[in-house]
């Protein structure tokens, strides 16, 4: 499903933090949102997924404003995965995904095999098929986030909207979880914050810098040294990488 972002701005207390933002997220397509610290990437997602209405400007996602479209038929349209998880951890594994399943219930609905049909089915795709059982507060980082994901899977949303979904993991957990994404052909947009990781994994980049989308485009093309130090504040060497071809960028401070 296409999500298309226009003009969008939004203002909080007063203060500005993203500005006639316009960004097109074709079907199928993965956008990695990168930025320093305080760029908006976090506050454009949630214009996206129905969070913080903007101030100015519409998001349509497959041709309707999600502001004016009811807010479960949104819910069907797009799954969530954010960094910060607060809801109660002491559901099972298979209690957490089955919630992927609720905007297509009745407030009384049981569960349907289909809807176990499908929570099976994402929990081997993210490749935690027997862990159905076990508590989720028993889970490792990058265990729980594999779960998040496929609580979205089983949403069997057109559109996943993930906020830098890697925070506190370990390196090999980062790359699986990143991997995994890009291999499912969902409608992505993801805040990241590692320009390797983004560059390697996004088919396309788009940079926010103090509210702004200064850039978008495919990764070689955007993320390039010199936007890289004026942006970010640090050097850059770009080179394909010598496991798997795509991008790969090494930073420095630029005081040596």
């Amino acid at each position: 499903m296409k999500l298309v972002v226009r003009d969008v701005g939004v203002v909080v207390d007063r203060l500005p933090i993203l500005s006639a933002v316009d960004l097109t997220v074709e079907p199928g397509q993965f956008v990695g949102v990168v930025g320093p610290n305080g760029a908006g990437k976090s506050t454009l997602l949630r214009a996206v997924y129905r969070a913080l209405r903007p101030t100015t400007g519409t998001v349509l996602l497959g041709g309707d404003d999600v502001w004016r479209t009811p807010a479960r038929t949104v819910a069907k349209r797009r799954a969530v995965v954010t960094q910060h998880q607060t809801m109660a951890t002491d559901f099972t594994v298979e209690e957490m995904v089955a919630m992927g399943r609720t905007p297509h219930k009745g407030l009384l609905d049981r569960d349907s095999r289909t809807d176990r049909a499908l929570v099976a089915e994402a929990l081997a795709a993210v490749d935690l098929p027997t862990a159905g059982g076990r508590l989720f507060s028993t889970l490792s980082g990058g265990e729980r986030q594999r779960v998040l994901l496929a609580r979205a899977l089983a949403q069997q949303a057109p559109l996943i909207v993930l906020d830098e979904p890697t925070n506190h993991l370990d390196i090999r957990a980062q790359l699986e979880l990143l991997h995994l994404v890009r291999s499912l052909g969902v409608t992505t947009i993801a805040a990241l914050h590692d320009l390797d990781q983004a560059a390697a994994h996004a088919d396309r980049i788009a940079v926010l810098h103090a509210g702004h989308l200064i850039a978008e485009g495919p990764p070689l093309e955007v993320l390039t040294v010199p936007l890289i130090e004026s942006v970010f504040g640090v050097r850059a060497h770009i080179a394909p990488h010598p496991l798997h071809g795509r991008p790969h960028i090494a930073v420095a401070p630029l005081i040596s």
